[in-house]
């Protein structure tokens, strides 16, 4: 069988996954206020009998700066990754304010896969979002930034190109209250495979004020993808103009 350049590039896509190191959010800035993020040495420490800040970042055991792959997609560990629990602080935003992520990674150096998108959610909790059950939170799709088609840019190359950073806006209607924070990079360099799609949500716990008075119904996360979905199961070398962005629909009010 002759081999194609779509196929050697995701050939190569698939050995850079092994190559280098993958992230997660260091630390982010909610409303002009800059908060850590959970830090993978945080594992370590709580393991050790070590302290441990308090954070409104959620704890996850992505040891090796790892992903979420598709065959997990009905698992829990979608929502906030593997075995996420609740921070037990919680950061206020102001509805309508600015919140930037900045991410890192396990090597130190820039985010390395410049291909995918990268989506937003929020989830009502019901009450103190310490105490939220991951499985029953239902995720409204807030941001959702696929390929320029003008530029031919992806998401993820404009967070490399922004210093490894992304900023989402919460929509100015929603409903002052108690939220979980989802944000989420889909790396698609090895999407051309069936399960060759990664992701990394990362989760946080803020307090939404404002005068807003939307409560938009969300979507379960074991229900936010399936492998097979266009956008998912996608390759993103060669020409690409109309990506098919995965999940539930944008709220927009």
């Amino acid at each position: 069988m002759p081999v194609t350049t779509a196929s050697l590039l995701t050939l190569l896509g698939a050995f850079v996954t092994t190559t280098l190191g993958h992230g997660y959010v260091t630390e982010y800035v909610a409303d002009g206020a800059k908060e850590p993020g959970f830090l993978l040495q945080y594992y370590y420490d709580k393991k050790n009998g070590m302290s441990v800040p308090p954070l409104a970042a959620w704890y996850a055991e992505n040891l090796d700066s790892g992903f979420v792959a598709p065959d997990a997609y009905q698992t829990a560990d979608i929502n906030c990754h593997k075995n996420s629990a609740p921070g037990s602080l919680t950061t206020t935003v102001k509805a309508g304010a600015k919140v930037t992520f900045q991410w890192g990674t396990a090597a130190g150096g820039a985010w390395p896969h410049p291909y995918g998108p990268i989506i937003d959610y929020i989830a009502a909790c019901d009450g103190d979002c310490s105490k939220a059950d991951k499985t029953k939170l239902k995720w409204v799709k807030i941001q959702a930034t696929g390929i320029d088609a003008a530029t031919k840019q992806w998401a993820s190359a404009k967070l490399i190109a922004d210093n490894n950073s992304w900023t989402t806006t919460i929509p100015a209607s929603i409903a002052p209250g108690n939220y979980v924070l989802r944000h989420e990079i889909i790396a698609l360099h090895g999407g051309g495979s069936l399960n060759g799609a990664q992701n990394y949500p990362q989760c946080f716990n803020i307090a939404i004020t404002g005068s807003g008075t939307a409560k938009p119904a969300g979507t379960l996360g074991t229900a936010l993808y399936k492998n097979t979905d266009p956008g998912i199961h996608y390759s993103p070398y060669g020409t690409n103009t109309d990506y098919p962005m995965p999940g539930p629909a944008l709220f927009t009010g």
